[in-house]
């Protein structure tokens, strides 16, 4: 056994503290790439709060079929789209950018290179907001998490042959829409 599936059969067996290492684990990065769907920092917070209820609710369910994080994702990200189809239309594009915040910076960078990078950064964000729930989720999930093609399958409940068609159509639309943006530089 390793680490994780300890703290799950600690938990499993009454052991609070073992749920509680589980979330300061993975709440930070959950709570980011919640952002990154919904649009606003508040109701990420709650994603987060939310789905980590259900996992403590349904641990026994979880059939370690896939890693914890993995689950885990697939039940914030289950809570994101039905608070996102809820509240469409709430959130304005500025608000949604002023929520979530900015990207962290390298340390090493110029001023000049933090604010470039600073810009491009929220034109993605820009961009990101006018794609299909299809393509900004699989974006967030391949790009930001990092999460390989079996894990989204997973997540999105959709096959790895899915997962690629709809990733590049997702890279194309993502495209498309910098583009539209006039200060958008491509060679970054």
């Amino acid at each position: 056994m390793n680490d994780e599936e300890d703290l799950i059969q600690s938990a499993l067996s009454g052991q609070s503290s073992a749920f509680e290492t589980l979330v300061s684990r993975y709440q930070d990065r959950l709570y980011t790439a919640m952002i990154s769907i919904v649009g606003s920092a508040d109701e990420a917070e709650d994603v987060v709060q939310e789905s980590f209820i259900q996992a403590y609710l349904k641990l026994d369910t979880f059939q370690q079929n896939s890693r914890f994080f993995t689950w885990l994702y697939r039940i914030a990200f289950n809570f994101a789209l039905a608070r996102r189809r809820r509240n469409r239309g709430i959130l304005s594009l500025d608000e949604s950018r002023e929520n979530s915040g900015n990207e962290p910076l390298s340390q090493g960078d110029s001023p000049d290179d933090q604010l470039s990078r600073h810009e491009d950064v929220q034109l993605v964000h820009r961009a990101l907001a006018l794609l299909t729930e299809d393509h900004r989720s699989i974006l967030v999930l391949r790009e930001m998490e990092d999460l390989a093609y079996e894990d989204i399958a997973d997540v999105l409940n959709i096959s790895i042959g899915t997962v690629r068609s709809r990733l590049n159509r997702a890279r194309a639309a993502l495209k498309q829409q910098l583009e539209k943006f006039p200060e958008w530089n491509p060679n970054i």
